[in-house]
Order: structure tokens, then sequence, then C-alpha cells
């Protein structure tokens, strides 16, 4: 009989050291801190869960022999979406649910699954997984109105094209020992992943997405936010990454997190974000909807 997943505490900070995630809600030191707190301890981290996930939509394509949809219909596109229900604590049993792969064909054909993530059997995460030709988050950028990100100043804002110091710029790297830390942290075999002795690294996809938690809270940090007074936390994530380019991803390249709010009037905290390593080569779009938990 396979034992149940589950989270305990050494997961949890593996995976926010492996992605710089310093929210005090992940924090064994911090969580008390956080007003009107109703979690018993700290909480397993979103993205944390996406990777789980990603992992075993994973095994779901390869056991159900899908590679070859992928090819023949290009869908070089991996896209989540998904809406975070309630957290999930240590030592709680979490499962994992697939429904059945659903083709839709046409002009840009789509391969898709409903998942959703169960802890102690009630709903945590609800969702989709597809897979397309084009990226399907409503997240889009002009690139060639950044100019060289490479001489930008790490932790600083940028002019958007809409005149407004909007755009957030924080640097990261993609290191291999941190993305192995952050697989095993989400109760994932890292070695199906990376192992050197075999000369393969394969970033998991939720790995570059996984570090806006600290380029979001690094911004918001620099604008005052008190995240033990005003905690926020998810409402959704819609993310899509570009897997061949992230497949020519190599340790240590430099990964341009690029945020910025999705509509600039609106008084909320939706944001759109980038992944591009280098200056140019965009590797994955996202719109990450935060809300105080006081709206819980």
């Amino acid at each position: 009989m396979v034992a149940p997943l589950s989270f305990q505490p050494i997961h949890i900070d593996v995976a926010r050291n492996a992605t710089d995630d310093f929210n005090p809600f992940h924090d064994k030191h911090r969580w008390q801190r956080i007003v009107a707190n109703p979690f018993s301890g700290p909480i397993t981290l979103g993205f944390q869960l996406e990777c789980l996930i990603e992992d075993q939509m994973h095994q779901y394509r390869a056991s159900h022999h899908e590679g070859t949809l992928l090819e023949e219909h290009k869908l070089r596109y991996s896209n989540y979406e998904f809406k975070f229900v309630n957290a999930v604590l240590p030592g709680q049993a979490i499962e994992v649910l697939i429904k059945d792969s659903q083709l839709k064909g046409g002009d840009q054909p789509v391969l898709g699954n409903r998942v959703s993530l169960k802890a102690d059997g009630k709903l945590a995460v609800t969702g989709f997984k597809r897979e397309s030709g084009t990226p399907l988050s409503p997240a889009t950028i002009d690139l060639t109105s950044l100019g060289d990100l490479n001489k930008v100043t790490d932790r600083t804002f940028l002019e958007s094209n809409r005149g407004e110091q909007d755009i957030f710029l924080k640097r990261k790297f993609l290191n291999v020992s941190n993305a192995k830390n952050f697989l095993s942290g989400s109760l994932v075999e890292q070695s199906d992943y990376i192992d050197e002795l075999d000369e393969r690294v394969s970033f998991p996809e939720t790995f570059p997405c996984a570090l806006l938690s600290c380029a979001l809270l690094e911004r918001a940090w620099q604008q005052g936010h008190d995240f033990e007074r005003d905690p926020m936390v998810y409402r959704s994530h819609s993310l899509s990454v570009d897997r061949e380019s992230l497949r020519q991803a190599r340790s240590n390249d430099v990964l341009h997190l690029l945020s910025r709010h999705a509509e600039p009037s609106a008084k909320n905290h939706v944001y759109d974000c980038f992944g591009l390593i280098g200056a140019d080569r965009l590797v994955f779009s996202a719109r990450i909807d935060l809300m105080p938990l006081a709206a819980t």
C-alpha cells in the first residue's frame, strides 16, 4: 500500500529557501505575528502545490502516451489555471485528482485536464492544466520597449510604455541546486528531472514561475507593505510556460522577472508577470491575483 502524500515543516522550509520566499505565512518563527492569522502554523507555498500537480500531470501524460499528441499538434506551451480555495498544512493527507484528457481541435488545438488538489479530503486547489500552441495566460508585454534588461539595476522600477513607473524588475538565477531542493520540497523525486551523472537537467516548469513569489514580495517591500499587519494570500494563478524555451535553460542562466499591475487604474492586487532568460527570451507569462487575508 502506498503511503499518502503529506507535507512536513521541513518541506516548507526547503521550498521557501529554494525560491527566497520570505512571506511570514511560511516562516516557522513569524507566522504567529500575522494579524488574525486563522492557520495553526506555517502553510505550504502555492507554487509548491503547483509543482506537485505538475509532476502528477507529467506522470499522467507519460502513462497515457500523450507525448505524441504534444508533438503532432505542436503544443509547446504548458498552461496552469488554478484557484486557491484552502491552505494546506503540514501533516495533512494530500491527493491530486486528474480528470480524463480532452483534445479540442480546430486551428488552435488544446489538450486539457481538469485538476484538483485535496488536503484531508477538503478541496485546496482547483483548475486546469492545458497544453497549447500559443500561451493562454492573459498577460502580454512588448519586449522591444524594455531595452537591455542586463543593464538595469536589480530591484528597480522601469518606465512602462504607458509612461508609468510600474514595471518592477527582480533579477534571479536558474540554479540547479535550488531547482532540486524545490522539487524535493514539493514531494517530487528530483532525479526524475535532474541527474548530473546522466548529464540531464530539466528544470520543472513551475520552478521559474515560483521565483515570482520573491519578486512580488520584494516589490511590495519596497513600497512599504506590512506583511504582518496586512497579510495577502493568493486568489488565483494563470501561468503559461514555453517548454521549448525552458528546455534550453542552463544552470546559472540569468532570469529577469517583471511584474506590473494588470489594470493600472484599478486598486487591486492583480499582477501581470513575465520571466525572461537573458534580456529577450520569454520563458513564461503569468497573471497573479492576490487578496487581503481579511477578504477570505
